[in-house]
């Protein structure tokens, strides 16, 4: 019997319960609290938030974990457009004398303090607070500041981490640019662009679920920014059957070569999404889009 992909598509397409809010809301909070208890970390200059897909609107069933930053301002890490700009910069600029490791063994200690030993597992990104009844599982990732500077005196600002084992030796994201780029694609058509994130969130998870490699190989930020990277007429069909048919279907051509989709960035705009050294490349994606059509049996 043929599966009502409508239906189906439909059910993945709604959003966190409240319920699944408040636990995210509720571990935000509490590292939060964390911060706020540790001498070390209370004097200062901190922001605590909540990133990922429980920030953006776009998690779905299998992703039981909320991503929290820890975002320290009182040492920043800097990106020049030139060497000119750089030795300008660098007049004014003054060694820090707060290091990086410092304040994420700081941050162990705080979490360890608030949510005990057992509770808290050091990973080399981020640390692993579990949850309870009455919070998710939370990622809790130590930042400085991500300065890139494109002129002397402006700059756009990001977050940068140190993974533990320096691979890769930098970690840079643009959490605020891109829950921004986010909320005005989605309000720009009718709330479908979050809506068909979880959608194909959903089916990645399905297929990987049923043993497709190509799904596995495709991470729901990848997934997220594909969407992204889909006109808005394709998303806005009259059902979500057709939606996710013209959504794969332009995925699947520009992801051909190089040449369809070479400027594609994240949705922060702010990356390349198929340059670098991303755990993802062009015809993995395109692997994936190909295998989606074939699972949910387009023609």
């Amino acid at each position: 019997m043929a599966r009502d992909w409508e239906a189906i598509f439909t059910a993945w397409s709604t959003g966190p319960s409240e319920t699944e809010k408040q636990r995210a809301e509720n571990a935000e909070r509490q590292v939060r609290e964390a911060v706020a208890a540790s001498p070390a970390l209370n004097r200062r200059n901190i922001k605590v938030f909540t990133q990922g897909s429980y920030r953006n609107r776009v998690n779905v069933r299998k992703e039981s974990d909320v991503d929290i930053g820890v975002l320290c301002f009182d040492t920043y890490f800097s990106d020049y457009p030139d060497d000119n700009v750089k030795a300008l910069l660098e007049k004014s600029e003054v060694p820090a004398t707060y290091t990086y490791a410092t304040f994420k063994n700081e941050l162990e200690q705080a979490l360890v303090n608030r949510f005990g030993r057992t509770a808290v597992t050091r990973g080399t990104k981020a640390f692993d607070v579990k949850a309870n009844s009455y919070r998710v599982e939370a990622d809790v990732a130590a930042f400085f500041e991500h300065r890139r500077y494109t002129s002397a005196d402006r700059y756009l600002s990001g977050v940068e981490m140190i993974p533990d084992d320096f691979s890769p030796p930098r970690v840079r994201n643009w959490p605020e640019q891109h829950y921004e780029n986010g909320v005005s694609k989605n309000n720009s058509c009718g709330r479908r662009y979050k809506r068909m994130v979880r959608v194909l969130k959903s089916l990645s998870n399905e297929m990987s679920a049923n043993g497709i490699d190509s799904a596995k190989n495709a991470p729901s930020f990848l997934v997220e920014c594909l969407v992204w990277n889909t006109p808005n007429d394709y998303l806005t069909r009259q059902t979500y059957y057709s939606s996710v048919r013209a959504t794969l279907a332009h995925l699947f051509n520009q992801t051909m070569s190089d040449d369809g989709c070479s400027e594609w960035g994240e949705v922060s705009e702010l990356k390349y999404l198929f340059r670098g050294s991303q755990p993802w490349t062009r015809s993995s994606a395109h692997e994936f889009v190909s295998d989606a059509w074939d699972y949910i049996g387009y023609t």
